[in-house]
């Protein structure tokens, strides 16, 4: 029987290791970013992902598992630059950094436990491609949201694109440690 709140837990525990450590490094200077350079980003990370598994070959050292784990983080990112006034500083301290992550990803996490009650895990018989080619209609949707100046007529706004992302990668990072691609 999968445990799929614990497995969840140790994704996202790994995700916010990393991403505090370059918080150390870096500084907050992801607080530069606009909405659709964070929808960039991901794009960029999950392009580069569709492109090896249609190859079947990468070049650089970056793998399939690392480059789920930023899609993550810079949904953290955006998740948390929708919510930060532009007025606020662009350094955060690290433990308002490590408050905001913790938030966000408690919020994506109710979001997957919600939807797998209604959907029965549906996700576990899913293909890492459906997760990179969900992702890539998500940013897409991004994208046009932002060239409407945010608005919808029916649909979610961007923030639940990012929470969707999110919990697809995370979903990913779940099958590809049970050694299931």
């Amino acid at each position: 029987m999968n445990n799929t709140s614990e497995q969840y837990d140790d994704v996202i525990k790994h995700c916010k290791n990393t991403f505090l450590k370059k918080t150390i490094d870096y500084g907050t200077s992801w607080r530069v970013y606009r909405t659709i350079s964070v929808a960039d980003q991901i794009y960029i990370k999950a392009k580069r992902i569709k492109n090896i598994q249609d190859n079947n070959t990468q070049k650089i050292g970056d793998n399939i598992k690392s480059e789920f784990e930023g899609i993550i983080n810079y949904c953290i990112i955006g998740l948390i630059q929708i919510d930060i006034n532009n007025d606020a500083p662009e350094q955060l301290s690290a433990a308002l950094v490590t408050e905001l992550y913790s938030a966000k990803a408690l919020l994506a996490k109710d979001l997957m436990q919600n939807k797998n009650h209604d959907y029965g895990e549906a996700w576990r018989e899913m293909s890492q491609q459906s997760f990179v080619d969900l992702s890539l209609a998500k940013i897409l949707r991004i994208k046009q949201i932002l060239a409407n100046e945010g608005n919808t007529l029916i649909s979610e706004g961007i923030d639940a694109n990012f929470f969707d992302i999110l919990n697809y990668a995370v979903f990913a990072l779940i099958l590809i440690g049970e050694d299931k691609h």
